[in-house]
């Protein structure tokens, strides 16, 4: 991709393996990330959504860190999700991932609670100074029931000179463009696959990916044409995107993707409950998907 690993454009917000017993297999978890930044991919987010950060034990994480560090060997940014809504939870976690080779750390607006702002504000100044490592904020009010307001974060980031980034996924633009206009120095990255365009065209860094899992290429491509203003690219790969981007979400992530692997030939496992297996009509929408992206010869149904 050209960009410099330490400020990544393309993170994949990786799947956790589970072995048929439902353990961590954090050795298939630095599989995984080794094939994808064979193509395209420069950083990794783990144990977030996308990675059942909720069933995940603290140690599992940091093994997971361990793990996804030594595959990718430098090649490529390795930051972990230390954030959960327990603030002690996510400090001790936080501190503990240098150790377990991190290379940045996420945290999560605190779900369930739904903190006011200076609670908000709070936490995440707490958690910012556990670490010597840079910090980004993961706001999605869809799953936290709590939004992160941009003067907030313009708060925190005056406090905590580590906060380097955001990832965004209120899916409200209006709010990007206002991030955008008080903290621009900050790296906003799209939580959402189907809304890196308009992100980025309002300026923001890239996309923390889960479409990345099986298009790589194509994401990066994305970013690059957004990068290099080569916007009728940009659109064009964007409207090829959209349809995987809409089955990935078919039901709750990251079931469809650990799908969409297995059916990829690159099984990944199950998943720890409460998440279960899709529908019959949602594995076929997930295939259809799979196919109309041009990775028919390689998805079995």
């Amino acid at each position: 991709m050209g960009m410099a690993v330490s400020a990544p454009r393309v993170m994949t917000a990786l799947v956790s393996p589970f072995d048929a017993q439902g353990r961590l297999d954090a050795g298939r978890a630095g599989d995984l990330a080794r094939r994808l930044c064979d193509r395209g991919c420069d950083g990794f987010v783990l144990a977030g959504t996308t990675g059942e950060s909720p069933t995940l034990s603290p140690q599992e994480k940091l093994s997971l860190c361990t793990s996804v560090r030594r595959a990718v060997d430098g090649r490529a940014a390795v930051w972990l999700g230390t954030g959960t809504y327990n603030t002690a939870e996510s400090v001790h976690l936080t501190a503990a991932a240098c150790d377990a080779g991190a290379e940045g750390v996420m945290a999560v607006v605190p779900y369930y609670s739904r903190p006011p702002q200076p609670g908000l504000l709070r936490h995440f100044a707490a958690i910012a100074a556990a670490t010597p490592l840079p910090l980004m904020v993961y706001n999605i009010p869809g799953r936290t029931a709590c939004n992160l307001l941009p003067q907030t974060l313009a708060h925190l980031c005056a406090q905590a000179g580590n906060v380097v980034a955001v990832k965004e996924a209120s899916r409200d633009l209006e709010q990007v463009g206002e991030i955008l206009r008080l903290l621009p120095d900050l790296r906003v990255y799209s939580g959402d696959d189907a809304l890196t365009l308009p992100i980025m065209a309002l300026g923001g860094h890239g996309v923390v990916s889960v479409a990345s899992h099986l298009v790589p290429e194509r994401v990066a491509g994305l970013v690059d044409a957004c990068v290099q203003d080569q916007w009728a690219l940009a659109r064009r790969l964007h409207r090829d995107l959209l349809p995987l981007c809409r089955a990935l979400f078919v039901t709750s992530n990251p079931i469809p993707v650990k799908v969409a692997l297995r059916l990829c030939g690159f099984g990944v496992g199950g998943f720890r409950e409460p998440l279960c297996e899709p529908t019959a009509e949602e594995a076929a929408t997930i295939l259809a998907a799979l196919r109309q992206v041009g990775l028919a010869a390689e998805a079995t149904g």
